[in-house]
């Protein structure tokens, strides 16, 4: 019997990344959420099981596992009935990794955890023009790993795309719409990803929470586009 337990926050996109890594893998779970706001994550229990209170965390029985990366590969390797998701051959398993990689760097940490600083900790009012140009450059780049293929990193989904999406439907959502006229096949993906039927509940849904509160902070940055965008999710009208 699986015994999964996973700690975190549903605005998190590394932590609704392995959410749906976990309902790709049709395995049975526990979401436990943490108020980040409140600490919980710095509760002793919690600093004796991760040192670096970061979300998200997966208990399998007494192991523990953080980093999502590390997490998402982790749950193929073990329960993943094929190689499907996480390809065991050296080459494909390296493209997979190297996406996982320009996520970490760049959409993750170059730039939504920048555009969130801004925003939150530096009181910005509106998206700084530098990170948007950075955003606009990665969905380019991103444009160009779907060239030839319908997922990121081939012909089939892999735990590459469940991260990535995480990330990209959050700055979709939040900081500037991806157009489908620019970036046409990077727009088409995002529909791919979003006909997965557990991609509402384990994704959508918490993408739409943190567009809240970004809203909040940037009353003037939002255009018709992002206006658009935007009514869509709360209405229900369009899932990117």
């Amino acid at each position: 019997m699986v015994n999964l337990v996973l700690y975190g926050t549903e605005s998190s996109p590394p932590v609704r990344a392995v959410l749906l890594t976990i309902r790709a893998l049709q395995l049975e779970h526990e979401f436990r959420t943490l108020d980040i706001q409140a600490g919980d994550h710095l509760k002793p229990d919690m600093l004796r099981k991760n040192p670096q209170h970061t979300v998200p965390m997966l208990e399998d029985g007494e192991s523990c596992i953080w980093d999502s990366h590390a997490i998402i590969g982790y749950l193929v390797n073990k329960y993943a009935q094929s190689d499907e998701l996480y390809p065991k051959d050296p080459l494909k398993r390296a493209v997979v990794d190297q996406r996982l990689h320009f996520e970490t760097g760049v959409l993750f940490h170059g730039i939504f955890k920048q555009l969130q600083r801004a925003l939150f900790k530096e009181n910005a009012t509106e998206v700084p023009k530098d990170r948007l140009a950075e955003l606009k450059d990665a969905y380019a780049l991103l444009e160009q790993f779907l060239a030839e293929n319908p997922y990121v990193a081939g012909p089939q989904l892999t735990i590459a795309d469940l991260s990535i999406v995480a990330t990209v439907s959050t700055l979709h959502l939040s900081y500037c719409p991806v157009d489908a006229a620019k970036y046409p096949k990077l727009s088409a993906w995002l529909a791919r990803l979003s006909a997965l039927p557990f991609y509402e509940e384990d994704n959508l849904r918490g993408a739409r929470l943190l567009a809240d509160r970004i809203r909040s902070k940037l009353p003037k940055q939002f255009d018709k586009l992002w206006q658009k965008a935007f009514e869509d999710i709360k209405s229900g009208a369009g899932k990117q």
